[in-house]
């Protein structure tokens, strides 16, 4: 076997591999004679069948896994010689003119890029702060009211938070457009659900009342076809509906678990569920600071391979999660070109991560997962089920490791790089909404 290598980019490299065609002949040869002593054929007792006859069907399967085998094994020799680590799987270009007695071909492929993390020092890293006191849970009470919101009919006009049933037209230049018609629909002004423009139309509007007005979408709209066009739009409204939240009571405590209806320990509930969920968003704030901090002292190349593999997994992942939403995928096409900047950050942060957690050893410890698992248990009724539940299984342990390795990445880099406290609102940490169920 010869070999030679050339580079064609950073990451690109191409081997010329030649291999002898008698090796290969001969595992051709040692293939049917294999196949002789096992295969059924009409006529023949059972490993009795002549070589020369399972050849005359089997020679062309034989060959192609002959040459298949022989490429596979010259080209693991050729790598290892040189010592190169290949990301994803080679292209090989069989050469047309190849040498008397030689079987020659190229192997196109890319190799891990070296990882080199900097200077960590000059990167700013903000811890938010919050504490969980008595307005925390006054809001997130509030929250978990709205959740439970009833609606009631109104005998007045429609006001925003109303819910209106509404029938409407579009027209663009006079001519319906396809999308722009409904009857009997309902939806909930302010929920975002419809145009803040179309439901500005119909606010003010009572029972049996008709409004016609200008509506301009805008230029970023889903539908391009659309997107900054005026249209006219004919509302009707049949029906309003005011909203009617629920007491904080009795009742509503037992709504949410307590049994007993106490509100003194609904909210102490609500607490301790807010104070974890606080604590899971202000992770998850410094670990993004942390990743990026890598990124930004660690520049390297993503083997495209690597990104073309993780942007289809991307895609694949949007398809599911519209067909868990109820929509078929088969309408909404995904394109895995759609998720390429996201799939080359997941590609550098794994490359990086992977050479950190070696090189620091940073995998996860068996008491720090013992910890997280015990941490999550709290919440749950019975903590004992799901720590059961979690050492059951291998890969259900393997999901807490991962995690608990992620933390120690984030430690790692928040004691590196400069680190301060940042005071932060209940609402910007909670983004508009809170998570306490």
């Amino acid at each position: 076997m010869q070999t030679n290598q050339e580079t064609t980019s950073a990451l690109e490299r191409r081997i010329d591999v030649s291999v002898a065609l008698a090796d290969i002949d001969k595992d051709i040869d040692s293939r049917l004679k294999k196949l002789s002593r096992t295969i059924k054929m009409p006529g023949f007792r059972p490993g009795k069948v002549p070589v020369s006859v399972v050849a005359r069907t089997y020679a062309p399967q034989a060959r192609s896994e002959a040459i298949g085998a022989a490429v596979e094994k010259a080209f693991g020799e050729a790598i290892r010689a040189q010592k190169l680590r290949v990301a994803g799987s080679p292209r090989i270009e069989p050469k047309q003119n190849s040498a008397e007695g030689q079987l020659e071909f190229s192997a196109v492929f890319e190799i891990f890029p070296e990882v080199v993390i900097g200077d960590l020092s000059g990167c700013v890293i903000e811890r938010p702060v919050l504490e969980v006191g008595d307005a925390e849970v006054d809001k997130t009470l509030e929250v978990l009211r709205k959740q439970r919101t009833r609606y009631e009919t109104a005998d007045r006009p429609v006001a925003d938070g109303d819910r209106a049933t509404v029938d409407f037209t579009g027209r663009m230049n006079g001519e319906p457009f396809e999308g722009g018609q409904a009857k009997d629909f309902p939806f909930v002004l302010g929920s975002g659900a419809m145009l803040k423009d179309f439901e500005t139309g119909v606010i003010g509007l009572g029972i049996g009342e008709s409004k016609t007005f200008d509506l301009t979408f805008p230029a970023d709209y889903h539908a391009k076809n659309m997107a900054g066009q005026t249209v006219q739009f004919e509302v009707a409204v049949k029906k309003v509906e005011a909203p009617v939240l629920p007491e904080v009571d009795a009742e509503f405590a037992k709504s949410l678990g307590v049994a007993d209806g106490e509100i003194a320990k609904l909210r102490e509930e609500v607490k301790g569920n807010l104070a974890r969920e606080v604590k899971r968003r202000v992770q998850a704030r410094i670990k993004n600071q942390a990743m990026e901090a890598l990124l930004s002292v660690a520049p390297m190349d993503a083997p495209k391979s690597l990104v073309q593999a993780e942007s289809e997994q991307l895609a694949e992942n949007a398809r599911q999660d519209l067909e868990n939403r109820g929509l078929a995928a088969k309408n909404v096409p995904v394109e895995a070109a759609w998720f390429t900047e996201q799939a080359v950050k997941r590609v550098k942060l794994g490359l990086i991560m992977a050479e950190l957690i070696k090189d620091e050893n940073l995998r996860a410890k068996p008491e720090q997962t013992r910890t997280l698992i015990r941490e999550m248990s709290e919440s749950y009724e019975d903590p004992e089920e799901l720590i059961r539940w979690y050492y059951a299984k291998p890969e259900r342990l393997a999901g807490a490791e991962a995690f608990v390795t992620e933390e120690n990445v984030v430690e790692w880099v928040c004691a590196k790089a400069k680190t301060s406290d940042k005071a932060v609102s209940f609402d910007e940490l909670m983004g508009g909404g809170a998570a306490a169920e």
